[in-house]
């Protein structure tokens, strides 16, 4: 095993950026990882999950040993990265999971979520924070909307995946999660990737609103990659 240390790469959801994860990156830093949490080109419209993914691995340069954690929309592009340069383990937070050859837009369709998942109004910033961010300090979660970017890439290009790639993956539920409701996440995890998803007490900005229970959660499984069996 590489004496290096390991590197974890935090993906952002869509319509977001880095800053999501600027209280759980440097409480990996104290367990002594390397963290990488950067703002995909999302505002770009030639870029899309081929182009994030090849934008994250310009991002890794030579890193010997990497983790990928992925939240939201970003579960879409951390397995194009994982079957393009080598990881050690892919991480999951109440995140999509594609099927391969699947488009952005079909996912909600495809996955279920069309007819199980919730009908959310999200006309106002306050139904907006209820849905996301309801567990979230109101300072955290208003400076959370307002660090928002546009998403204007084409949702109908298909994902580059032709299968899911050979490595370790976990996915991590948010109990109270009124986006990804925990019953609809449980059945597309076990549909999609053949596990059992983990769980923890949080919205869908669990980053925000338990920062130190994520980054502990992390730091356990960061830590044991190299125990972990492949996907099922």
């Amino acid at each position: 095993m590489s004496d290096s240390p390991i590197t974890v790469l935090l993906i952002h959801g869509g319509g977001a950026s880095g800053w999501d994860w600027h209280l759980v990156a440097p409480l990996l830093r104290a367990h002594g990882h390397e963290v990488l949490a950067p703002d995909l080109p999302i505002e770009d419209p030639e870029t899309g999950i081929a182009e994030y993914a090849e934008f994250l691995a310009d991002e890794l340069g030579d890193a010997e040993r990497v983790v990928v954690v992925a939240h939201s929309y970003g579960g879409l592009v951390a397995p194009v990265l994982a079957a393009r340069r080598p990881v050690e383990q892919l991480i999951l937070v109440s995140a999509m999971i594609p099927a391969p050859g699947e488009a952005p837009n079909a996912w909600w369709a495809a996955s279920g979520y069309d007819t199980l998942g919730p009908d959310l109004p999200m006309e106002t910033e306050e139904q907006i924070i209820a849905a996301f961010l309801h567990d979230v300090p109101a300072e955290l979660a208003a400076e959370s909307l307002a660090r928002g970017r546009e998403q204007v890439e084409d949702g109908d290009v298909p994902v580059p995946l032709t299968a899911w790639p050979d490595v370790p993956t976990r996915f991590l539920l948010c109990r109270d999660d009124r986006f990804f409701p925990a019953d609809f996440v449980r059945t597309v995890v076990r549909e999609r990737l053949g596990i059992e998803p983990d769980e923890i007490e949080g919205s869908h900005g669990v980053m925000l609103s338990r920062p130190r229970e994520l980054a502990d959660r992390l730091n356990r499984y960061v830590t044991s990659s190299r125990a972990l069996p492949g996907r099922s």
